[in-house]
């Protein structure tokens, strides 16, 4: 497949995709805050995974600038809300997963940097964000997706959220392990535990409200989560394969829509780079790195019906995701096997 853009990106060296993160430093306001769409707005989740993408890049003053925009608009309870403008929460509910990634992206960084005095001073917010998150936990293990603007929980569990969590509060315990929190550690354990059992074995508890199987998310998801999945991993991989995988394309990012998205694409390829499927993993990456424009600047996907890149608009978390993608496939930094190993000591 070639789409009507060249793409130059050398995905095997950092500075094959150094601009990318030039790129993301170009759309970060002066608060830090990093814009995901195109009015200007972003959510936590986005935010965090752009920031990821600057940390890879050894854009650190940036990466730090966005994790102490996460550190200012922290909610009392632990939480941020959904959406925002600039500092200016615009949508006012309150996401479990989207509170509990700020662990990831800090552990992140601490991998590349390995400075502890750091990772002590993001304790605090990646403590409180956690028990935000642990305390929408049911007694099966799940946790609700989301708090409204009124404080109600809806109690419906998202296995996609669930198991972003779970690698949230795993990389939580690496980072109560270096700072010898042990009372935290054993109290973090047990809550992962029960998750990563609900994600083991999630029939009858996850999307009873509404069937989210057409995304391609809550089949590549539970891969990251650091679940045993056992033989789970071949009916995953297949149904990815059989209904979301364009061939010379990339993932769909639902079932029934022609639509390649480059996040979706190059999260996969992560999902089967941690399975050991080095070729597929990277042949994936390369589609999601063909979908730019002129610059070399990923647009958010593919509409391979219409042959029309859509929406056009070039995401700052998708320009990260395919930095993440890079790097675990290739092995550019200390933080490469973030999302392909374990984080924390059995």
């Amino acid at each position: 497949m070639t789409f009507p853009n060249s793409s130059s990106i050398d995905p095997t060296s950092l500075d094959g995709i150094k601009h990318l993160g030039e790129f993301i430093t170009r759309l970060q306001f002066g608060s830090g805050a990093i814009p995901s769409n195109k009015d200007g707005s972003h959510d936590p989740w986005d935010h965090l995974e752009a920031v990821m993408g600057l940390a890879t890049l050894g854009f650190n003053q940036e990466a730090i600038k966005g994790l102490e925009w996460m550190k200012f608009n922290q909610n009392s309870d632990g939480s941020w809300h959904n959406l925002y403008q600039n500092n200016q929460a615009i949508e006012l509910g309150k996401q479990s997963n989207f509170s509990s990634y700020i662990a990831v992206a800090v552990w992140h960084f601490y991998l590349m940097n390995k400075d502890q005095t750091f990772l002590n001073s993001y304790w605090e917010p990646v403590k409180r964000a956690v028990f935000f998150a642990l305390s929408l936990q049911d007694k099966n293990g799940a946790i609700a997706w989301n708090v409204d603007n009124l404080g109600k929980t809806d109690k419906d569990y998202l296995l996609t959220g669930c198991s972003s969590i779970a690698k949230s509060i795993e990389c939580a315990i690496a980072i109560s392990q270096v700072l010898n929190d042990q009372k935290l550690e054993n109290e973090f354990r047990q809550a992962h535990l029960k998750l990563i059992h609900a994600i083991e074995n999630p029939k009858g508890i996850f999307d009873l409200k509404k069937d989210r199987s057409r995304f391609s998310m809550d089949w590549y998801y539970p891969i990251l989560s650091g679940a045993d999945l056992g033989d789970k991993i071949i009916i995953l991989t297949s149904k990815i394969k059989n209904d979301f995988w364009i061939d010379g394309k990339g993932i769909k990012c639902v079932s029934d829509e022609p639509w390649i998205t480059v996040a979706e694409t190059s999260e996969c390829s992560i999902a089967f780079k941690k399975l050991g499927d080095d070729e597929f993993a990277k042949e994936l990456l390369q589609n999601a790195i063909s979908i730019v424009d002129q610059n070399d600047i990923p647009y958010m996907g593919w509409q391979f019906k219409e042959r029309i890149y859509w929406p056009e608009e070039k995401p700052s978390w998708t320009a990260a995701a395919c930095i993440l993608a890079a790097d675990a496939n290739y092995n550019l930094t200390q933080g490469s096997k973030l999302l392909l190993k374990t984080q924390f000591n059995s």
